[in-house]
C-alpha cells in the first residue's frame, strides 16, 4: 500500500511527516471554483474529495486529500489573485474574528471518508505599514485568507478557538483515526 498525499502544501506533507508518514506527492488538477449558492463548508468538503478522486493511485493504495479556505462574513477568502488581493484580504481580517474551514478526504478501496474542520482565529489590528512588510516578505502569495499562521503571519493572530493544525491546512487530531484503521 502506498500512501499519497493529493496537495502540493509543503504544510500538509510536514504535519504528516511529523507523525512519521511519508507520502508520495501528486498534486491534483481541478477547477477550486465555488459552485452557485454553495455553502463554504460543502465547498472546502467538495474540494477535498474531489482532489482525491483527481489523482492517480492503485486500488490498495491510501489517498489524503485536503483543501483550506477562511472564512469572514459568510465570504469566502481562498488563495490571493495579487498583491492588492492580499491588500484587500488582510484589511477584511484586521481586528476581526474568522473562521478557518478544512476540508479532508481519506480514499482507499474505492471509497472516501471525509469531513470538515472549523476552527475560530482571532486577528490583531493591522496598520498600514503591518499590511505593507507582510506583503513584501511574499508570504501571503499562496495561503488561504493570504496569512500563514505558522509563520510571519502568526504574528497578527491574538486566539484561536480549535485546531492550530487545522488553521495551517490539515487537523491531524481528526484525520488520524481516519487513517489508524489503514496502518493496523
Amino acid at each position: 500500500m502506498a500512501l499519497i498525499l493529493a496537495s502540493g502544501s509543503p504544510r500538509r506533507r510536514a504535519l504528516l511527516e511529523e507523525l512519521g508518514l511519508y507520502p508520495s506527492i501528486r498534486v491534483p488538477d481541478i477547477d477550486e471554483t465555488p459552485l452557485p449558492d454553495e455553502e463554504p463548508a460543502a465547498h472546502v468538503e467538495r474540494l477535498a474529495i474531489e482532489k482525491g478522486k483527481a489523482v492517480e493511485a492503485s486500488p490498495g493504495d491510501l489517498v489524503i486529500s485536503a483543501d483550506t479556505i477562511v472564512t469572514i462574513d459568510g465570504q469566502l477568502l481562498g488563495k490571493p489573485r495579487d498583491d492588492a488581493h492580499a491588500n484587500t484580504m488582510l484589511r477584511q481580517l484586521s481586528g476581526r474574528t474568522h473562521h478557518v474551514m478544512t476540508g479532508v478526504a481519506v480514499r482507499s478501496a474505492g471509497s472516501i471518508e471525509s469531513f470538515v474542520e472549523v476552527t475560530t482565529v482571532h486577528f490583531a489590528t493591522l496598520t498600514d505599514d503591518d499590511i505593507v512588510w507582510y506583503i513584501s516578505t511574499g508570504e501571503p502569495s499562496d495561503k488561504a485568507g493570504a496569512y500563514a499562521m505558522q509563520g510571519r503571519g502568526g504574528a497578527f493572530v491574538t486566539a484561536i478557538e480549535g485546531s492550530y493544525d487545522n488553521v495551517i491546512g490539515l487537523p491531524r487530531f481528526r484525520l488520524r483515526p481516519l487513517l489508524a484503521s489503514h496502518f493496523e
